[in-house]
């Protein structure tokens, strides 16, 4: 008992040693200090009290131990180990028959009688804390888990408020823009006036492309883009990237050189987006040069019956990009170095959008620079040929079967209004306007409709709940929403409150003519 007493203090010496270096703040080793110190001691307990006393159960709290004082995220080797531990003392001490530290023990008697009900009470004791314990920690976690959750969902649609607001305050003008510029290039412009019309509508269906993407990344779901390949002549639509940015080369006497195959063939080519790539390239480029000059070409590759690979370079004589920084360009909100957004501004999102359409469209983009000489963004693509006849079909405007059809326009921006009664009068359509959802709801009442564009945002009722009240008494009016926001949760409120379908805004008229039409004269509604 002597000799057990001398190993018992010694075990006390190193948990008060472990103590005072938890107080000095190296908690990692006092853990390990305090683990080694109690199954030793445990162990050497069980060896001098014999198999009768059955100490070794205790070895059961010191299992499970490690679990609650290392971290399972940072150190869970430690747990192995010193779970593993206590196992290995348990298995020596049963196969040297409790003579693992000494050969000499505890009358057998007195170790049945006085050690093994208090060994069995401090095991039942020790192990019933724990779990006890761990149990509670469990839960703690889980409500924190639970906190955290239900403060990113509150985050999550506090953020999806937003950008549906945004972008029906960001879509709505610009639909304004996009339709007034197609009503331009209906009214017989003089051919100086046509080309400033297309770029002004090409503009147009940039921002728009921008304006979506960057919605895209803000909520942070998938970049994944959908794809809308047209017939396209590259050379044709190209040129309007020149006329967009040479003004901006002109202010600050640099250059710009197109120079595009002359016998690249007609290709199946999602435009909007490609332009998209190639306008965020160049107006980098441009930014960031100061002398010289911004290259922009377009060249054959390899061509077969059926497809063609095409390489797109833009080459700049700039600032560069310095190689270390060549990664992180790519990513989300970030730019080569701090100075460069004081000095160009900039969101960072331009060239991770590059680089996502890139790679939706079947390519990879590269960049080749040398700080302070320039760089040169390059991507191959694989598309497939299309024919005149392709081109011609697309470009061929359609025939609407709308004379004297009558449509209730519900909006409230009169410069909408204003576009949207031109489009559809042209078509020879009859047109009455509500500017909000209660005057609709009256107007519905009063007059026969042939189909009703519901616009969602809009004061005193807004959309959702005055195709409601229409449902009540006439279900089966064609009721198509105008809708300024992309959101899932936006599609789903505009059927389940009881709309045909819906039209995005902005809208091409020739889109928004072909729904109308497929509504009223073939009752099929997307």
């Amino acid at each position: 008992m002597h000799q057990l007493a001398n190993y018992i203090g010694l075990a006390v010496l190193l948990f008060v040693i472990s103590a005072i270096i938890t107080k000095r703040g190296y908690i990692t080793v006092a853990r390990i200090i305090y683990m080694l110190a109690f199954v030793l001691s445990v162990s050497m307990t069980s060896s001098f009290v014999g198999r009768m006393g059955s100490v070794e159960f205790i070895l059961m709290f010191a299992l499970g131990l490690p679990f609650l004082i290392f971290s399972f995220r940072r150190e869970r080797h430690y747990i192995g180990i010193f779970s593993f531990l206590p196992i290995l003392f348990w298995v020596l001490l049963y196969l040297s028959d409790f003579n693992l530290f000494t050969n000499t023990h505890m009358d057998p008697e007195v170790a049945g009688r006085v050690i093994y009900p208090i060994s069995i009470l401090s095991t039942l004791g020790l192990v019933t804390y724990q779990l006890v314990y761990f149990s509670y920690l469990n839960i703690g976690y889980y409500e924190k888990i639970y906190s955290k959750r239900e403060e990113a969902i509150e985050a999550s649609n506090a953020k999806s408020r937003f950008l549906s607001t945004m972008s029906h305050e960001i879509r709505t003008p610009l639909n304004a823009i996009t339709g007034l510029s197609h009503i331009l290039g209906d009214s017989n412009p003089r051919p100086d006036q046509k080309e400033n019309i297309e770029a002004l509508n090409y503009s147009g269906k940039i921002l728009l492309s921008l304006v979506n993407n960057v919605l895209d990344f803000s909520k942070m779901e998938s970049t994944t883009i959908e794809l809308d390949p047209i017939p396209t002549n590259i050379e044709k639509a190209i040129k309007q990237i020149k006329k967009i940015h040479e003004s901006s080369c002109l202010r600050k006497g640099i250059s710009m050189q197109l120079n595009i195959d002359k016998n690249i063939p007609i290709v199946w080519l999602d435009i909007v987006r490609f332009n998209q790539v190639i306008n965020n390239l160049v107006s980098n480029a441009i930014k960031f040069t100061e002398e010289g000059g911004v290259t922009l070409k377009i060249s054959k590759i390899s061509e077969t019956n059926t497809s063609i690979r095409l390489l797109t370079e833009i080459t700049d004589s700039g600032i560069g990009v310095a190689q270390e920084d060549q990664e992180k360009i790519w990513e989300v909100f970030t730019q080569a170095s701090s100075s460069t957004k004081r000095l160009y501004g900039g969101t960072g999102l331009g060239l991770p959008i590059v680089k996502s359409i890139v790679e939706a469209l079947g390519g990879k983009v590269k960049i080749e620079s040398k700080y302070g000489i320039g760089s040169r963004f390059y991507f191959e693509l694989e598309m497939k040929l299309a024919s005149n006849h392709d081109l011609h079909e697309i470009k061929q405007k359609k025939e609407y079967n709308l004379e004297g059809k009558h449509v209730l326009l519900v909006e409230d921006n009169h410069i909408n209004v204003m576009v949207g009664k031109q489009i559809l009068e042209k078509s020879n359509i009859e047109v009455d306007v509500a500017v909000n959802g209660q005057i609709a709801v009256d107007m519905v009442q009063e007059h026969h409709y042939d189909l009703v564009l519901m616009d969602i945002q809009m004061p005193v009722m807004d959309g959702y709940l005055a195709t409601k009240e229409i449902r009540k008494f006439n279900t089966d009016l064609p009721i198509l929403a105008l809708s300024a926001s992309v959101f899932m949760e936006v599609k789903n409120k505009i059927i389940t409150s009881g709309m045909d379908g819906f039209i995005y805004k902005p809208f091409e008229p020739d889109d928004l003519l072909d729904k109308i039409d497929k509504a009223i004269n073939r009752g099929v509604v997307k």
